[in-house]
This record gives structure tokens, sequence and C-alpha cells, in this order.
């Protein structure tokens, strides 16, 4: 398939850049595979298509304050550095704006959320192909710990912020009520709509909540730029499956009753597993695209993806198991959640498939 299939266009007003009042305020459009047809919901209807038995996975990683502001110590100049993956303590491989002037050696002192000076800096150590740079950080015990001062929400580049003062609330909104292993350098999108109050009434309709960990990367928003969806490299991503939750999904599965991933990051954990999930820690590089037939997952609530994103070919893999439909039917009903003014993307709506 081309990558250029899984292009759409998207009103630029649709993209969401504030979340509701309330998590569990959003819509949902709910599409039922076997008739090809949607319905259009609230999210708390979501509780309608649960059935006993179920289990719902939600992936419980927690986003980290992981973009920092930094100047050259031998220069005025500015930097912005996001952290994308740890090697060791204080050593991690980031996105560096802008590139160009960090080569290898420059040192760059960094700043708290006030603007002011701190004592931590760091160094260029190397680049990968990807443009990626490597620092080793110093001035501190371990870079993670001085997050909450100098660290602002790594927000995905559609969404705007003018300032400091306008991302207070992202702290709190761009993570999920149930956010626990610190990691991830994005949210985990479709759990933001889930209030603790709304996990409780599911749980009183007999599902079973299980969670795991997928620490999200910056790959996450890369569109794909290979001309053939085949030809694209997926990026790793670090995964944890705890006990609980391998048994509770195997013995679904032995059952014959539906496991539900919240979320696409939750459903590559559970996909990776080919067919028997395993107690423990593991890297993922499942890359998901039609025709692909699922092993473990029956049914996926989502939010609304980007064009040309791997993200949405996973989605309409899931819309038509082991087929080359679901790229259609996935776009049709983006087309209609666009002529009904849904909101896209991370503090967007939501999506059921069944």
């Amino acid at each position: 398939m081309r990558t250029a299939d899984f292009d759409f266009e998207l009103p630029q007003e649709l993209i969401a850049q504030t979340p509701l009042t309330r998590r569990d305020e959003s819509r949902l459009l709910v599409i039922e595979r076997k008739s090809e047809r949607w319905a259009h919901r609230r999210f708390r209807d979501l509780i309608a298509y649960l059935r006993p038995g179920d289990v719902l996975v939600l992936n419980n990683s927690r986003v980290i304050p992981a973009r920092l502001r930094g100047q050259n110590a031998e220069s005025v100049g500015r930097f912005e550095v996001l952290l994308l993956e740890e090697n060791a303590v204080n050593d991690w491989w980031v996105l560096l704006r802008p590139g160009k002037r960090a080569r290898r050696g420059t040192r760059i002192g960094f700043l708290d959320l006030k603007g002011a000076k701190t004592d931590v800096t760091a160094v260029v150590l190397e680049h990968n192909d990807e443009g990626h740079r490597r620092l080793r950080f110093e001035g501190t015990s371990n870079i993670l710990n001085e997050l909450e001062s100098m660290g602002e929400v790594p927000l995905p580049p559609y969404i705007n912020r003018s300032g400091i003062a306008e991302m207070e609330r992202d702290r709190e909104r761009y993570q999920t009520v149930f956010a626990k292993d610190a990691g991830s350098v994005a949210a985990p999108t479709a759990g933001l709509h889930f209030t603790q109050a709304f996990l409780d009434d599911i749980r009183a309709c007999g599902v079973n909540i299980c969670f795991l960990t997928l620490h999200v990367g910056l790959g996450t928003f890369a569109p794909v730029k290979a001309e053939t969806v085949s030809e694209h490299v997926m990026h790793e991503e670090r995964y944890e499956i705890p006990a609980a939750t391998a048994a509770e999904v195997n013995r679904a599965k032995e059952e014959g009753r539906r496991v539900i991933a919240v979320g696409t990051t939750t459903l590559r954990v559970l996909e990776s597993a080919q067919g028997q999930l395993t107690i423990g820690r593991g890297q993922t590089r499942i890359f998901i695209y039609p025709p692909y037939r699922f092993k473990i997952v029956s049914g996926l609530l989502t939010n609304f993806h980007l064009p040309r994103s791997t993200l949405l070919m996973l989605v309409s893999a899931f819309a038509a198991p082991g087929d080359l439909r679901g790229r259609d039917l996935v776009l049709s009903a983006y087309s209609e959640a666009i002529r009904e003014r849904y909101r896209f993307f991370s503090y967007g709506d939501a999506m059921l498939i069944l």
C-alpha cells in the first residue's frame, strides 16, 4: 500500500487546542466492523458497549516534563531539548533544536521554568542518522530529578501555547488519571478521557480493568516518509507487562471473552505477544498495517490520528482484520467526523471499534 493512501484533509480549526472541562465529556464515534456502520455517541456511552467479563487494558505510562530550555555555554545561542531515550543515568538521546549549532563537544547550560540559569549542563557526545543528539548531563545526580523545576510538558507540535503560564493546566490534563510509571514523552491519549469515577462505574458492570506500561516515544507523531508503507522502519518503544495483566488477558482469550485495548500503544504491546502474554519487560517495533490478523485484541478505543501516520494505518488494519477494506471504512468515518465537527488528535474526541 502507498503512504499517500492514508492521507486526508483536516480543517485546522478541528485540531483540539485545549482539553474539555471534564475528561469524559468528549464525543465517541462507534464503528461496528461487521455491519460497517457507525454511530455518534458521548464518551460515557462507552459503558453500554462493554459486557461483563470483558477485559479493558490501559497504558499507565506517565508523561515526563521532557522539554528543556538551554543556551550555548560559550555564546547566547538558545536551544530547545526534548528528551527521547535514556541510555543510562544522565545519558540521553534527545531532539535538539537548532541542531546545526549542536556539534560534538558543544556545552549547553540549562534554564529553569522562570528562565533563570541552573547548575545543570550537558555536553553533546554524538549524533545519529535520525539527527538526534546524545547528551551527557552534569551538575545533577539524575536529570529526571530536575524535570519538575526545569521541564515543560512535551505537547505535540500541533498544540499551540504562548508561554509557561498557559501550560500549567497541561501538567494535569496531558496525563491520564491512572498514570504511574514515568517515561513517556507523549501521552497515551485514548486514556485521557477516563475519570476515576467512570473507571469505577465500568468495574461495577463486571468489566475487568488491567494495566500495562509502554513508554510513548517521539515516533508516535512522526509521519511515514517512505513512499510505500512496507518500507517504513518503526521506532522502538519499551514496555512492561505485569503478572496480573498477563494472567487476566490470557484467561480471557482461553475463555473466549473480549480483550479491548485503550489506545494504539496498548494494542501494540498486546499484539507483540503473538497470542500469549508473558510477564516482564521488552521492546517492540511492531508495525501494524493492512492486512493484519489480530491475535489478542478484539476491540479498540482510540483517538483520531494524523494523516499518513502509523497510528492511522494501525486503526485501518483493525477496522477490517486480514483485509485491505479497513482503510476505506476508517477514512469514510473520518470524513463523517469532520462533517460533524469532531475534535481531532491528542485533546480531541474518541473512536470505538468493535
